[in-house]
């Protein structure tokens, strides 16, 4: 698992193991957000074993999952209104771009600075200027 921190609250990286999971913990995470889709490969965890370890490890669990380059508006919202709550926050995905454009998509809703997200985006790795194109917040 290769942790790409984006901000104070969130941090992403690549499929997580449910043996991993206590190393989230252990770092301050409360919630785990799944971004891939149940079963997109065969070497995936499914949710429920996922959530299984995360509670095991003290967080939660939710999926937000959306296909590469299918994430909407709601998948967006859905993932501010999560930020909103204050707890630390690990995305994942099968690389980490996903759950990237998700929290730009969602800090953009909330109003966040393009080029603040842009640079902390580019500081992790991730190029997020589709999401800066797409997104207008509302």
């Amino acid at each position: 698992m290769n942790i790409k921190q984006l901000d104070e609250q969130v941090s992403v990286s690549d499929q997580c193991s449910c043996d991993a999971l206590a190393q989230l913990a252990e770092t301050g995470v409360k919630l785990l957000v799944c971004n891939r889709l149940e079963g997109e490969s065969e070497d995936q965890p499914s949710y429920a074993e996922m959530k299984e370890a995360a509670e095991r490890s003290g967080m939660a669990f939710i999926a937000i999952p959306f296909a590469r380059g299918r994430m909407t508006s709601q998948h967006c919202r859905a993932f501010a209104d999560i930020l909103a709550r204050g707890d630390r926050v690990h995305a994942y995905c099968r690389t980490g771009n996903r759950s990237c454009n998700l929290w730009a998509g969602a800090r953009l809703l909330a109003g966040a600075d393009r080029k603040v997200l842009l640079g902390q985006a580019r500081h992790a790795g991730f190029d997020i200027g589709g999401v800066l194109v797409a997104m207008d917040p509302e």
